[in-house]
């Protein structure tokens, strides 16, 4: 941990059902590597701030709480409805402390993310006084991912999801990690301009972009070099390639 971390708050949103992985068990408590998913984020969390972690739970959200509060000091955050990505962050911002100038937010389904990956972006984002950072990765195949719109001048325009993108976006392979940094108050003040108009019915985060060009504010992009990073965790086939590529790695 670094004096750059100092007032660094982090979010890992671990609410979802996870419904493809056909299964009992809550997504983030599914094993990998021997320990449930969400832990291996959690760690991560720790090393970049260690205090000020707000995870935000859901489903089966007691035994979540149980296991992760064994192993780590976090704050929880309750999403009583799945009402999406933007909605979960709402529910965490009042557990984060005054002291907390920026946020960090992960997704507890992403469980390679790296210490050092996180520092980059929390560096770039406060060096270039930005208001919202977006980690994003290019993909040979993007598919089912949130696709980075830039503008023009090569700047961030929009992040637009599969089921919304149209055919000329669908092409982009510059895809959303879901993983951000932002500034607390542009944070607050940006989720409650959002609208749930869109194919999910569901208030997404990536919206936060929009809202910031649509303000003037800065918007940084950073770029993830190692693609396997940010590998989402969706299905039992998703858990099973990402044990094999890192015992083979």
């Amino acid at each position: 941990m670094t004096d750059l971390n100092d007032g660094v708050g982090i979010i890992i949103l671990a609410a979802g059902k996870g419904t493809r992985m056909k299964s009992e068990k809550a997504k983030v408590l599914h094993l990998l590597f021997g320990r449930p998913m969400i832990l291996h984020v959690v760690d991560t969390a720790v090393k970049v701030t260690g205090k000020d972690i707000i995870i935000v739970i859901g489903n089966q959200a007691d035994k979540v709480r149980e296991i992760v509060s064994e192993k780590a000091d976090v704050q929880f955050a309750l999403q009583k409805e799945q009402r999406g990505t933007g909605h979960a962050v709402q529910c965490a911002l009042p557990e984060l402390s005054k002291d907390c100038a920026n946020v960090v937010i992960l997704s507890g389904d992403v469980p390679l993310i790296k210490f050092s990956t996180i520092q980059d972006l929390i560096k770039g984002h406060v060096n270039y006084k930005n208001d919202v950072t977006v980690l994003g990765v290019c993909l040979e195949n993007p598919f089912g991912y949130g696709r980075i719109v830039e503008n023009k001048s090569g700047g961030v325009e929009k992040i637009v999801e599969e089921t919304d993108a149209a055919e000329i976006e669908k092409k982009i392979n510059t895809v959303n990690s879901g993983i951000y940094c932002v500034k607390r108050d542009f944070l607050e003040t940006s989720l409650l301009k959002i609208k749930s108009n869109n194919n999910q019915n569901e208030i997404y985060l990536t919206d936060i972009v929009e809202v910031a060009n649509n303000y003037h504010k800065k918007i940084g992009l950073k770029i993830c070099e190692d693609p396997t990073e940010v590998m989402g965790i969706n299905t039992p086939q998703d858990l099973l390639k990402i044990e094999t590529m890192q015992m083979g790695s």
